[in-house]
């Protein structure tokens, strides 16, 4: 799938998606270590597609977080050198 059919999904799909992709990806390594894999792509696309969605929900994460305040960042003071002897 292209990442724009994944764009228009919403997050509770999206988790649904990945969890049918990663029963896959379980099963096509089954059946790779047992010799019965006829599609060997296949193993490639499906793990290129959880990363696909993966991406796309981080993203939307970080539109959200984007919004918000961000944490005041703590002041220290500067380590003091030590004189030369």
């Amino acid at each position: 799938m292209k990442g724009e059919d994944f764009k228009g999904k919403s997050a509770d799909e999206l988790q649904t998606q990945v969890l049918q992709l990663r029963k896959e990806a379980f099963n096509l390594r089954f059946q790779k270590s047992s010799g019965q894999l006829t599609n060997t792509a296949r193993i490639r696309t499906v793990r290129r597609d959880i990363a696909r969605i993966e991406t796309i929900v981080g993203q939307r994460a970080r539109a959200e977080t984007k919004g918000a305040p961000k944490r005041a960042a703590k002041t220290t003071a500067p380590a003091k050198k030590k004189s030369a002897k």
